[in-house]
């Protein structure tokens, strides 16, 4: 394997908000992956701090292009240079666009279970969360489209934020779904921001579709969160891109930017996202093969040992939605038994929303070693866990 992804590199003592944990633990939880970032991108940061000067930076030219060319060439959405604005993190944006294009009071709809910071962004800026519950029959889940236009019909309703792929359940919203979405929110005066952070990280054979690419009427009522952190490990960098085409809406949300000051970028950030875009594809490929293996060893090792806990299919994202209910309905208590049963730390369910309470996610992006670990420590704690159900295996 050329890129080491089954490397153990040690995390520990660098400050890592996902390794920042007692010495036992095994942290499977946070969307943060244990893999060293594509070679191409290492040498950018190597080559830039060499220069030893670390003064203001720009937005460079190539960055736009390089935007331009990696969503025209990989999915097929052909973007102006214009449409794009940098910002620091597809969060601080989504921040941005709520206090900016909606009002004090008005309701913010999501799809849950659904990212948990989706809450904040709209609880901490005094907006009323509204949940659309996805539905959740024979272990696939689907959108509940009367909830659904019930909610967008609301007149305080004024912004969707859609999670395309789908975290935690690692969902590929197909062209149909999404035309039906952009179709009812332009009906219903409702803004859409499409969060698609994940959409390079789906399974070999598998394309996301990019919400603005179905419609005029879908290109034209939306902002679209972009970036390359979550493809290429890059998090700590502070580099993503939204994508406005309606040059009104764009307007008022890079005001938001900068009035937030979240507009400029560090001097690794602009450089780090051209490296990765323009030469780290090789990378990219290999490491959607090495997360699709890691996935399957996770579903297989379930299904053969721990028969009280399903994993719900999957085609995008390397994080693993389990749906514990064959075990406890209160998968938070299952989490908190876990990690302190056998170290292994997940991220309860109930974190991205109420219809969530049975399920656990857990983060998929580790060397293989670790999660044949991770694995043998869920099976240890779930047969330990009270009233486990029959069947589950023990030592």
């Amino acid at each position: 394997m050329p890129y080491g992804f089954d490397k153990l590199t040690d995390r520990r003592g660098w400050g890592s908000l996902k390794w920042d944990v007692p010495e036992r633990e095994l942290p499977m939880w946070v969307a943060d992956m244990d893999f060293e970032t594509a070679p191409e991108v290492q040498e950018y940061i190597a080559r830039r701090a060499a220069h030893g000067i670390f003064g203001y930076s720009v937005v460079t030219p190539d960055w736009y292009q390089a935007y331009q060319d990696w969503w025209g060439r990989r999915h097929g959405l052909a973007m102006e240079q214009e449409w794009l604005v940098f910002c620091t993190g597809v969060v601080p944006a989504i921040s941005s666009a709520v206090r900016k294009l909606t009002t004090v009071g008005e309701k913010v709809l999501v799809q849950t279970p659904v990212y948990n910071i989706f809450f904040n962004s709209i609880r901490n800026n005094g907006r009323v969360i509204l949940e659309n519950p996805l539905r959740y029959e024979g272990g696939e889940y689907a959108v509940d489209w009367a909830d659904l236009e019930e909610k967008l019909a609301d007149p305080q309703t004024s912004l969707m934020l859609l999670c395309n792929p789908h975290n935690p359940v690692g969902k590929i919203w197909d062209r149909e779904t999404l035309a039906r979405i952009g179709e009812l929110c332009k009906k219903h005066h409702v803004l859409v921001l499409s969060d698609e952070i994940h959409c390079d990280l789906t399974d070999p054979g598998c394309a996301y579709v990019p919400f603005a690419s179905v419609s005029e009427v879908c290109r034209d009522n939306s902002v679209t969160c972009l970036a390359p952190t979550k493809t290429f490990n890059l998090a700590g960098l502070q580099t993503a891109a939204v994508m406005v085409p309606d040059p009104v809406i764009r307007h008022r949300l890079e005001r938001g930017l900068n009035t937030d000051e979240v507009a400029e970028p560090n001097v690794f950030a602009v450089g780090a996202a051209v490296a990765a875009f323009t030469r780290g594809e090789p990378w990219l490929e290999e490491l959607r093969r090495y997360l699709y293996e890691n996935k399957q060893v996770v579903r297989a090792f379930v299904e053969r040992e721990i028969p009280g806990i399903r994993v719900v299919p999957s085609q995008a994202t390397y994080l693993l939605w389990l749906d514990c209910s064959g075990v406890t309905e209160d998968a938070g208590e299952l989490a908190a038994f876990i990690r302190a049963d056998s170290g292994l730390y997940l991220t309860a369910g109930e974190e991205y929303g109420a219809c969530g309470r049975a399920f656990l996610r857990l983060n998929a992006a580790c060397p293989r070693q670790r999660i044949l670990e991770g694995m043998e420590r869920l099976r240890q704690s779930v047969a330990a866990f009270p009233g486990q159900p029959t069947g589950i295996r023990s030592t």
